[in-house]
């Protein structure tokens, strides 16, 4: 062989080991992606899950709002759970993120815990995190006229965890202050739509909220009014009672139905019974109004479209292929 075919064969075979590794980085998320690897990976993070649900029932409600702020904040990399070190504040010890119970934490690291000693180096953190999101709500009953029993979707995996985490990167994160037009961008950042800002929403049926995130809507709205006129006089004399001014105390973020995944949360936004600025302003223009009308009606339209925008949250700017790393703790970079 002359050396001109020598060099085409030696270019063939750049260019082939290039396109390989261009296929890798490009690998996308796909349900099974442990089914070989690791096939017990998800029993494994469903029966952490459980164990913590038999002492707190209300903890799926932080975990599913952990995988959120995971991925609104440097995509779904499994960021928000490492620890902040001497030299960094990570996302964990941020403001917006305090409100997050470290037993909540704690079950991703036994989760993860139970994978390293049958999966060694396998099962990434950030997938942990979306799979023990999606089951919080397939564990919560979901009960109205029209449908009975969780919420239930597979959940893509294959994501890598990711190596940064910086309190002040969760600047990224929607504040329960926003209105509808600036709620709209924030979630048009990460390529979602204003449709999905509201199904997402749909979340807050469950948990709780600490006082100071609504407290302004009850005694200090405006000039004009001590209380937000778009909340219903009864239910701010209400939270009056549970909030009295400089307290940090809980209440229920859907009352009527606080331990339910259910429509109820939409119903309340309709009676002007949404605890954030954030929820009631979701009913500020015709047609998010009437998406709202629909979904509050409407419990098996919300259960397909609160799967669906969760699988595509959780395909937020993921570390895929050989970007990123398999944390060995959850806690750390490896």
């Amino acid at each position: 062989m002359g050396w001109g075919g020598r060099v085409e064969m030696l270019l063939a075979i750049v260019v082939a080991l290039y396109l390989s590794a261009a296929i890798t980085e490009a690998q996308v998320l796909h349900v099974g992606f442990y089914s070989y690897s690791c096939p017990q990976a998800e029993s494994i993070v469903k029966e952490a899950l459980d164990d913590a649900l038999e002492d707190d029932p209300g903890i799926g409600a932080d975990l599913l709002r952990m995988h959120f702020h995971d991925c609104f904040v440097r995509g779904c990399d499994g960021s928000v759970l490492i620890d902040s070190t001497k030299g960094n504040t990570a996302e964990k010890d941020a403001e917006i993120n305090q409100t997050i119970e470290d037993e909540a934490f704690q079950v991703i690291d036994k989760a993860k815990k139970k994978l390293e000693a049958v999966c060694k180096g396998v099962v990434s953190c950030a997938d942990i995190l979306a799979f023990v999101a999606r089951d919080s709500v397939a564990h919560v009953t979901f009960s109205d006229s029209t449908f009975y029993g969780g919420i239930f979707y597979e959940v893509p995996a294959g994501r890598r965890d990711g190596r940064i985490s910086r309190s002040v990167d969760t600047a990224d994160l929607p504040t329960p202050d926003l209105d509808l037009a600036r709620l709209t961008k924030f979630f048009a950042r990460k390529r979602l739509s204003q449709n999905d800002m509201i199904i997402l929403s749909g979340a807050h049926t469950i948990g709780v909220a600490h006082c100071p995130g609504f407290s302004n809507r009850l005694y200090n709205f405006s000039q004009s009014s001590s209380r937000d006129p778009t909340l219903d006089a009864r239910y701010a004399a209400q939270l009056k009672k549970e909030c009295p001014p400089g307290s940090n105390n809980e209440v229920n973020m859907d009352p009527p139905s606080p331990l339910v995944f259910d429509t109820s949360y939409y119903r309340g936004i309709l009676k002007n019974r949404g605890l954030f600025s954030s929820d009631q302003t979701l009913v500020s223009t015709t047609s998010s109004a009437a998406k709202v009308t629909l979904l509050a009606s409407n419990s098996e339209v919300f259960k397909t479209e609160f799967a669906a925008a969760m699988v595509k949250m959780g395909g937020i700017r993921v570390h895929t292929g050989r970007k990123g790393e398999i944390r060995g703790n959850c806690r750390v970079v490896n």
